[in-house]
């Protein structure tokens, strides 16, 4: 029997999970923080995946120690402190800040489908990460990130492009991310087998 489910997530133990929702066969590693973020369909993070305010992508790949959409402090006020917006573990009369929580979740961080985010990569609030591009190890993506396009370092920089301009193009045309589980079972010979290129030359006319 496949271990990943069409209509529950595998959630590994010891996770937290607030406000959070799993498309079909998704998966949460063992010990991750999981809050105010969306999986699509067959995504996943791997163990100490600490996940704030992100919508995560189809077939996205995030490995273990990842930050995502990491939750700022206040910048501009005269302390950093929790106080200022935990308030109510302080004392008993105020309550929490609710307009900074409120700020803070409209920071959304978008992961594309087919997605690969590496060891320990952290991706700030409000960027996106292009369809199939790839986050190296240990990165810090302080700005947007083009479709196949694979960048490491920090802050992270482009080091190349994952296929031709014409390949990505017709990658995201093909969409595939979009098909049926049956359409990619069917597929998974070739998905196994060709090389990007041949395996557009068969499926763009099927």
């Amino acid at each position: 029997m496949a271990r990943l489910s069409a209509t529950e997530p595998f959630i590994h133990p010891d996770c937290a999970i607030v406000n959070s929702t799993f498309g079909a066969y998704t998966e949460v590693g063992q010990g991750s923080r999981i809050q105010n973020s969306d999986f699509a369909d067959y995504a996943y993070c791997d163990r100490l995946s600490d996940i704030a305010n992100s919508s995560v992508g189809r077939f996205s790949n995030i490995a273990a120690m990842t930050r995502i959409g990491p939750t700022d402090h206040p910048m501009t006020t005269a302390s950093l402190h929790h106080f200022l917006y935990r308030s109510a573990d302080y004392w008993d009369d105020v309550e929490n800040d609710a307009e900074f929580f409120a700020l803070r979740a409209s920071r959304r961080t978008v992961i594309g489908a087919d997605t690969w985010i590496g060891h320990g990569a952290i991706v700030r609030p409000d960027i996106t990460i292009g369809t199939g591009a790839i986050v190296g190890a240990g990165a810090v993506v302080t700005h947007d990130v083009a479709p196949y396009m694979v960048v490491a370092g920090v802050p992270a920089t482009p080091i190349r492009a994952r296929f031709d301009t014409g390949i990505a193009d017709r990658l995201l045309a093909l969409a595939w991310w979009d098909w049926s589980h049956d359409r990619l079972r069917q597929a998974l010979p070739d998905f196994r087998s060709m090389p990007a290129e041949a395996f557009l030359e068969k499926y763009e006319t099927t």
